[in-house]
């Protein structure tokens, strides 16, 4: 079969479209015929070498699918041959097939393309994850979501809404509508305002309840004076570093703070499995009705791998970079 593949560690120069062996399902796993998959940061930094997959995963890269089941393995009572599905994988996305554990598959809802559906998994479980299983969201609670207009970003102001919660964001202004449009109901450009200041003239001083961070070491220090009292601080990731220098400690003390990280490809499979099983009850029938949307950026063909990848490292998309997989 056809496959992204990467000469070497290094750039978007690296990708290009070759042989790989076609997989194989093993017990409990199905073979989907890829229609679409969908870049993610992970993808990027397995690239240059930065992020290897976990141990027994395809070293082909792409996290999440969509597509057509065309052959199961023994003991899959779930799905048959035809049926459409879309979901995570610890790798070999980029491919023309890809094998999936038969519970971490979800049906492609009624109507829905297999490029919208591609652009759901990974963003949509993290951002349920990071907001309903880490940072315990209630109804009527503020987040504030950074990076709003990202991938998990555009997931996480959509289900903070439907789960009652008050949603600001920062992103760039270019970028305040898109956010506003999905639910937040105030935007802060990090770029010309100190978030933190304005978290806390929004709030009356108050500070916000959760906030879901992928920037981590600049922005350590605002994030735990915009949070309230008994807040929570949610890190997925550290883009500008993971080290943090001359910070008062006692601050978390005062305001009995929770601090908290996560990843999610490296969870266990059974980890993985319940979070798909709970993400795909709340959000599947919102779907189905329209009132959730995976937010796309942009489709491209996948032999323009190599200009996805640059525009994802631009940061210059909106929502999804997706790849539609061609003969």
């Amino acid at each position: 079969m056809k496959a992204v593949l990467v000469h070497e560690p290094g750039g978007p120069e690296q990708l290009y479209l070759g042989e790989w062996e076609k997989p194989q399902p093993a017990a409990h796993q199905i073979l989907v015929k890829v229609a679409a998959t969908a870049l993610n940061r992970a993808d990027t930094l397995q690239r240059a070498g930065k992020y290897p997959p976990p141990s027994g995963a395809s070293p082909v890269l792409g996290l999440e699918i969509a597509g057509q089941v065309v052959e199961v393995g023994t003991g899959v009572s779930r799905w048959k041959t035809g049926d459409k599905v879309f979901g995570l994988l610890p790798g070999g996305g980029y491919a023309q097939y890809a094998v999936i554990h038969e519970d971490m598959a979800m049906p492609v809802p009624k109507g829905m393309s297999m490029e919208d559906a591609a652009a759901i998994p990974e963003v949509f479980l993290t951002a349920f994850q990071a907001l309903s299983w880490l940072g315990k969201l209630k109804s009527g609670e503020q987040v504030l979501i950074h990076a709003g207009a990202s991938g998990v970003g555009t997931a996480a102001i959509q289900l903070a809404s439907k789960m009652g919660a008050n949603v600001m964001v920062t992103a760039s202004a270019t970028k305040h509508q898109i956010c506003l449009a999905l639910g937040a109901y105030a935007a802060i450009d990090y770029k010309t305002e100190s978030f933190d200041k304005k978290v806390q003239e929004i709030t009356s001083g108050k500070g916000v309840d959760v906030i879901i961070d992928f920037i981590a070491a600049d922005y350590f220090t605002k994030n735990i004076d915009s949070l309230a009292t008994e807040g929570r601080l949610v890190l997925l990731a550290t883009l500008s570093g993971g080290k943090v220098t001359d910070f008062d400690l006692r601050k978390i003390l005062s305001k009995r703070l929770q601090i908290m990280g996560s990843t999610l490809r490296s969870r266990s499979l059974e980890y993985q499995i319940s979070l798909t099983r709970e993400m795909a009850a709340f959000a599947l029938p919102h779907f189905q009705k329209g009132t959730l949307q995976p937010v796309i950026d942009r489709i491209l063909d996948w032999t323009q791998v190599q200009e996805a990848h640059r525009l994802m490292e631009s940061n210059a998309n909106s929502g999804k970079i997706v790849l539609r997989v061609t003969e």
